[in-house]
């Protein structure tokens, strides 16, 4: 997990970078930018504010160090005295050149670069450093009073909204060897690939809290699209509940032993359940990067994280909710029956229980 509350801007370079396809060009400034105190406070929320809202996703540089000029800075800048803001300058300009090669869509957009050394980082109870990479691109109109003798000219200026930050990434300073971690925002989704892929090079980083979550998306989406068809919804929210629960109660994932524990009660006579799920993972697997994981270890904040998001009642006809105990889902199965009223012509539940609460 990571902490930014205490993180503190070392050294900060600014540069314009275009949009190439357009001929725009860049205009590298000479040198590292003078920081304020009050500068620095402002500055370290409009970089911060959106990796403290995001749900932590990891990636790692996936190309050798000679073949990615961000990597290569990266490291550069790492083993290097970056208390000398010269040092890491030369080094953004490196980076800003490299992001205007890569600027040759016309859909990009230019717009100021901000690179930047970060001390301070608390990552899983260990101070770490990192380099931070950022890029606004939206400019905003803003009204500017100015006295002009006895009266007020209002004057309308264009500027950076320092609540909303465009794009940017934190490349920590540990695994340098697997190509670090790195953090990434990209608020501006007009091209998908042009931040992550083309001009930082970067993979998702397959670590056990990342498995662990993507996983369980695959199943809350299985259940939601697969499950659902067979018409029962008790089966629907007893899979979630008994997928989570088979997490939350082993520290390992074994694919083999998940479908035994999951699949063993499901209601449905009309679908084989396992082997849907084993052909949906198959299909999808690329979409949640888990092709061909079938073991890893289990990260419980993940498993956490995933109970929050996972709908766990039943609806009926919009009047009658049943909430299922998330919990025990064995004991769940063993209170709740459906059935099928011929008289009636309408599907029932029965709830057994010891005392009303």
């Amino acid at each position: 997990m990571i902490n930014l509350y205490g993180a503190q801007i070392e050294t900060l370079s600014v540069h314009k970078v275009g949009n190439r396809a357009k001929n725009e060009g860049t205009y590298i400034t000479k040198a590292a930018l003078k920081l304020t105190d009050e500068t620095t406070v402002l500055l370290k929320e409009y970089f911060f504010k959106s990796f403290r809202e995001k749900e932590e996703q990891y990636y790692c540089f996936d190309d050798d160090v000679e073949l990615n000029p961000v990597h290569s800075s990266v490291l550069d800048a790492f083993t290097e005295d970056l208390h000398r803001p010269n040092v890491l300058h030369s080094l953004s300009i490196e980076i800003a050149n490299h992001l205007y090669v890569k600027s040759n869509h016309p859909h990009i957009k230019s717009g100021d670069l901000y690179v930047c050394y970060i001390t301070n980082i608390v990552l899983d109870n260990v101070k770490v450093n990192a380099i931070g990479i950022f890029k606004s691109e939206i400019k905003e109109d803003f009204i500017q009073l100015v006295q002009n003798g006895n009266n007020l000219d209002m004057v309308i200026q264009q500027g950076i909204n320092v609540n909303k930050l465009d794009k940017g990434c934190l490349i920590l300073d540990v695994n340098q060897n697997e190509g670090y971690k790195v953090m990434s925002i990209d608020n501006n989704r007009y091209d998908s690939k042009y931040w992550i892929e083309n001009f930082l090079g970067l993979s998702v980083l397959a670590e056990d809290h990342y498995l662990t979550k993507k996983y369980l998306e695959l199943c809350k989406n299985f259940s939601k699209e697969v499950v659902s068809q067979s018409g029962d919804k008790q089966d629907e929210v007893l899979f979630l509940n008994r997928a989570v629960n088979h997490f939350a109660k082993n520290d390992t994932f074994n694919e083999l032993s998940f479908l035994e524990d999951t699949f063993s009660s499901m209601h449905s006579v009309a679908m084989d359940f396992p082997t849907e799920f084993v052909n949906y993972k198959a299909t999808e697997s690329p979409k949640y990067g888990l092709e061909g994981v079938t073991d890893f270890d289990i990260a419980d904040n993940a498993v956490t994280e995933a109970r929050k998001k996972i709908k766990t009642t039943i609806t009926l006809d919009k009047r009658v909710t049943i909430k299922m105990d998330f919990i025990n889902p064995d004991t769940a199965e063993k209170i709740v029956e459906k059935g099928w009223d011929e008289e009636r012509q309408m599907y029932y539940y029965l709830v057994y229980f010891h005392k009303e609460d």
